[in-house]
């Protein structure tokens, strides 16, 4: 009988975050999910860690990492439940949540929970997404890879992950599948795993902040991003400016300087 939901981990030496998500899948999953690894021939001890919880996977393999997505597409294509989630070496599942998350698959494209965001496994953030899904939600933002569940049907119809790009692929396959595309969305407003912040993907920098400018650029014509670049830009305004107002004195004092400055520049004029 076919599966609901394949749950594909890759890794790179990473034995310690390796074994913190094999153990928080393989105690709950349930016969309506597989558990597919795929190891970039780590040789940190990850292979050996891998074989610990061999029998409660369904496929695992190790060779050369060819890439983030190459290796998700390797997973992917070994892949046969109905959805497949990407839990990547090092975020963990919340505790007994499989059954919940298989329960929400209930033919919608794509399926997305809310996460948590982990920093060395001692701070905890939460973090809850928009219930609906537009294009504001995606400029320069985007929904957890690690807390959305996907139908495999889609990467038949849109294409797999793009293996050019080193950190976004996913936000590219979003950016085309429910925007442009109009996939179907369904929001769980339930936490369904931690994210570890220490990876890659996590933390902006000048590289991952040029690769989002280029998969915006490559999807969207210039004259609608520059649009959705003037509202992004004035929004984060407004949100000063409500701070700025919540924060009686200091906004009191700032008037008061504005008026101070303001009557000095008529007065010298």
């Amino acid at each position: 009988m076919p599966k609901k939901l394949s749950i594909i981990t890759i890794n790179w030496n990473n034995a310690a975050g390796l074994r913190q998500t094999l153990e928080s899948v393989t105690s709950q999953l349930t016969s309506d999910c597989e558990y597919v690894v795929i190891d970039g021939n780590s040789d940190d001890g990850s292979q050996n860690v891998i074989r610990e919880y061999a029998d409660r996977l369904t496929y695992w393999q190790s060779e050369p990492k060819a890439g983030i997505y190459a290796d998700m597409n390797k997973g992917i294509a070994k892949a046969t439940g109905e959805y497949c989630l990407f839990l990547n070496a090092g975020d963990w599942l919340v505790n007994d949540v499989l059954p919940k998350a298989v329960n929400e698959c209930t033919g919608e494209d794509v399926i997305y929970f809310n996460t948590y965001l982990s920093y060395d496994n001692t701070r905890i953030e939460a973090l809850r997404y928009s219930p609906t899904l537009t294009m504001r939600n995606f400029f320069k933002s985007t929904i957890g890879h690690q807390s959305t569940l996907i139908k495999r049907e889609l990467f038949n119809r849109y294409g797999m992950y793009d293996e050019t790009l080193r950190l976004h692929g996913d936000y590219a396959f979003w950016l085309k599948s429910i925007i442009l595309e109009n996939a179907t969305c369904k929001y769980v407003n339930k936490f369904l795993s931690y994210y570890d912040m220490g990876g890659q993907t996590a933390n902006p920098n000048e590289y991952t902040l040029q690769e989002v400018s280029t998969v915006l650029s490559q999807s969207l014509p210039k004259r609608v991003l520059d649009d959705y670049d003037y509202w992004h830009k004035r929004e984060r305004e407004l949100e000063i400016l409500v701070w700025y107002k919540n924060q009686k004195m200091l906004y009191g004092g700032l008037v008061f300087l504005y008026k101070v400055v303001k009557n000095l520049h008529r007065l010298m004029a």
